[in-house]
């Protein structure tokens, strides 16, 4: 009989750390981390040891960002190779903000410029049709740079230390292989990164946020007149329509003209969709105008018909997969619609394993524990994925997460210890617990709702272990 590793086995195991039981103390922490994903470093581990024993490892030369970074991009590359399908490459970009920590003092300005702390851009690899998390393929960690309020755009377009080169850099590591599918958002829509993806050898979903100037179709059928890509997408006629459902949220828009911007209630409906597609051609940037023009799919999903009050559902991709149907439109959309689960990711670093409070008064020290938490938030996604495989109902929650989370959970829901509780009675405890009613028209617990049960559970379990431990020290049981 094989013996099944465990989660930092399989993805730290071969992590190159200069001594061999670093790499062991490494696995150690990190699989008592998986058991305890939620709160602080204290809050990880259970005696002061584990904590102290996490700072030093923390302080070796050797231990850093990018070599516990490469030792989980392999893990997870070898991963998407054994499953010789296609697989999607989500990239996003969110703020980590260390402001208090007065002693790292070159951190860059996030937010409205009087917070401080790192960009950090990272890229998820899921499976797209069971939209299981694979791991994590990069993370860039950058700091914003003051640039004079004078910069040309010349001098801009120059400047290596430029944001939007976060999405390029965020593509470096994978290979060139149409098996990786990068997927991004609006942010991503710059000539530098079109000509990039197309140069790849990957496939990329891009959502359109500049409205371009454009030849219609490829090759021989081109017209030699340009068209502007909105009012040319907007011409376009529709192939095929779907229903889809969509989910009450509160948002904020920025209005067309200048000023603050307005928080909308997008009201929860049935939407009817419909997707258009056409073959065009980009020119690239002025920088590479002797390249020839980038050959792309637009591919443009907007509601039928949205209810009065309520802004229409509309969004424009760029693709270079061939899209010459109305299957291969939908595939596409459903494609871009993943990109949420890097959103629902960024939240599990935050708000799940609290990387902002780290309290490390280096950036040798606290990149590398970035890189750490950001790697075990994956099993916070995997125990949302687990609650929705088909064995949910069957397979032991003490399988993804710690027995004393579902001991806990079960005395709190049932007054009384379940230590035999499956996944999906895990799942849907701890959705109630964030005000989740279970009704039989309800949706399935959103990942809000798991956050705050989350936040619930935790000061509850740290409160009985420590009388766990208090009655073991007393000789009871």
């Amino acid at each position: 009989m094989t013996q099944v590793k465990s989660f930092g086995q399989v993805n730290f195991g071969h992590a190159q750390l200069g001594d061999r039981r670093r790499t062991k103390r490494l696995v150690k922490l990190v699989d008592q981390m998986c058991l305890r994903p939620g709160g602080t470093l204290p809050q990880k581990f259970r005696s002061p040891a584990d904590v102290q024993a996490f700072y030093r490892l923390m302080r070796k030369k050797d231990v850093t960002h990018e070599a516990l970074l490469e030792a989980h991009r392999q893990a997870t590359l070898q991963r998407i190779e054994d499953l010789a399908t296609p697989v999607l490459i989500l990239h996003d970009t969110t703020e980590l903000e260390y402001t208090t920590h007065r002693s790292l003092e070159n951190l860059g300005p996030i937010g409205n410029g009087y917070r401080r702390g790192y960009l950090t851009h990272n890229s998820l690899a899921i499976e797209p049709n069971t939209r299981e998390v694979i791991g994590l393929c990069n993370q860039v960690l950058h700091r914003r740079v003051k640039v004079p309020k004078s910069e040309t755009r010349s001098q801009r377009n120059k400047r290596t230390s430029r944001e939007s080169r976060l999405w390029i850099r965020g593509t470096e590591p994978l290979p060139a292989n149409r098996q990786f599918i990068d997927v991004c958002d609006r942010g991503a829509d710059t000539s530098e990164f079109l000509q990039h993806e197309t140069d790849s050898g990957r496939r990329f979903v891009i959502r359109s946020s500049n409205d371009r100037c454009l030849l219609v179709g490829h090759g021989p059928s081109q017209t030699s007149e340009p068209r502007k890509l909105r009012e040319f997408a907007s011409t376009l006629p529709q192939v095929g329509t779907w229903t889809l459902q969509v989910t009450s949220k509160s948002e904020m828009r920025s209005p067309r003209r200048k000023g603050k911007k307005k928080r909308v209630m997008r009201k929860k409906r049935d939407a009817q969709m419909a997707v258009a597609f056409a073959p065009v051609q980009i020119h690239p940037s002025k920088a590479r105008k002797n390249s020839p023009p980038m050959q792309v799919w637009i591919v443009r999903v907007w509601e039928i018909d949205p209810p009065p009050g309520q802004e229409r559902l509309e969004w424009i991709l760029l693709t270079n997969e061939p899209v010459e149907s109305f299957e291969a439109a939908y595939q596409v959309v459903g494609w871009y619609e993943c990109r949420w689960i890097i959103e629902e990711y960024h939240k599990g670093m935050k708000t799940g394993c609290r990387t902002e409070a780290l309290q490390f008064t280096s950036e040798d020290r606290l990149q590398p524990a970035i890189a750490l938490l950001s790697v075990v938030t994956l099993t916070l996604l995997q125990l949302r994925q687990a609650s929705r495989r088909e064995d949910a109902k069957t397979r032991k929650a003490t399988t993804v997460i710690g027995s004393s989370y579902v001991e806990v959970l079960s005395l709190w829901r049932h007054k009384k210890i379940h230590r035999d509780w499956t996944v999906h009675e895990f799942y849907y405890a701890l959705a109630r617990l964030g005000g989740h009613q279970n009704r039989k028209n309800d949706h399935p617990p959103g990942w809000q709702v798991i956050w705050e049960g989350w936040k619930e559970l935790l000061p509850m379990v740290i409160g009985y272990d420590v009388a766990k431990t208090k009655y073991k020290k007393c000789g009871q049981t």
